[in-house]
């Protein structure tokens, strides 16, 4: 097994990450099967763990009722423990996609060596970068920039995703956390849909009792993390009735295991819905 043990690689390579390479839905088959599943009784049955994925993604709210809510508003603190950081507003459209970040401080993976406020913006389509207004078109930034739109987009509604047509579940029994007994579930994509070689898996922790994520592992093929070794530690809010994860802990594997304190912390607050944007006043 590679593990990357260097911090920087760690960090990086969190931006980077979009979950499996799913091909993008069609919005109205998105929602064709989004009613479906507001309409139909789920249960939650361990000898057949795609209901867990289901069911954790009901708990969380819904994505039914977080594509009502058609848009979404926060401010994200992205720190590492020497306490360098990127701050950014965050907003996103959830029928197009649309992913929009303004950084009035990037000292980590949005160009740390540049000064200004730099804004990112994925219609959709595109993504498109500014500095203090003046428009960037270096190939290598608007990819990173695409990356990280596309990856924080992702993270914020990942557990109304990982349930889709690539998904192989598979489940793995209990274990103990923090007095918990959660149940273990295996997530990986079957290459012939998602067209790549190497995916993405998750050994995601599901509470039995309030059927949300509290911590998972997860891999990064592409950085040679071939293994689920990474670790995420999820705190959530209600907010307007979708259970957000306001506080994420990460932890990186090194030669003498895990740290106590992590590498990594996400903080989300000031988060409002349904805040009228659309694709003319986004960025405004």
């Amino acid at each position: 097994m590679r593990v990357a043990n260097s911090t920087l690689l760690f960090v990086t390579s969190l931006f980077l990450l979009v979950s499996c390479a799913e091909k993008k839905e069609k919005k109205q088959e998105m929602v064709d099967a989004q009613k479906e599943m507001a309409s139909t009784e789920l249960t939650y049955d361990i000898n057949n763990p795609k209901t867990i994925l289901a069911a954790v993604a009901k708990a969380s709210g819904g994505w039914n009722n977080l594509w009502k809510k058609k848009d979404v508003q926060y401010t994200y603190d992205y720190r590492y423990a020497d306490g360098k950081a990127d701050i950014s507003t965050e907003r996103y459209i959830f029928d197009s996609e649309a992913s929009y970040g303004k950084y009035t401080k990037h000292e980590i993976n949005v160009m740390p060596d540049q000064k200004g406020v730099v804004v990112q913006y994925f219609n959709g389509n595109e993504t498109i970068v500014e500095v203090d207004g003046k428009k960037m078109d270096v190939p290598e930034l608007v990819g990173v920039s695409d990356f990280l739109r596309k990856a924080n987009y992702y993270w914020f509604t990942m557990p109304y995703k990982l349930n889709n047509k690539a998904t192989i579940a598979k489940y793995l029994g209990q274990e103990e956390y923090n007095g918990i007994q959660y149940d273990k579930v295996e997530v990986s994509y079957d290459p012939a849909i998602t067209g790549k070689e190497q995916n993405d898996m998750y050994i995601i922790y599901v509470n039995p009792e309030t059927k949300l994520i509290d911590r998972f592992y997860f891999s990064l093929p592409f950085l040679g993390v071939n293994e689920p070794v990474i670790i995420a530690n999820y705190f959530y809010e209600n907010i307007k009735g979708q259970m957000i994860s306001t506080k994420r802990t990460y932890f990186m594997p090194s030669e003498n295991g895990y740290s106590e304190e992590p590498n990594l912390i996400q903080t989300l607050t000031d988060i409002t819905f349904d805040n009228n944007f659309s694709a003319e006043n986004l960025m405004e």
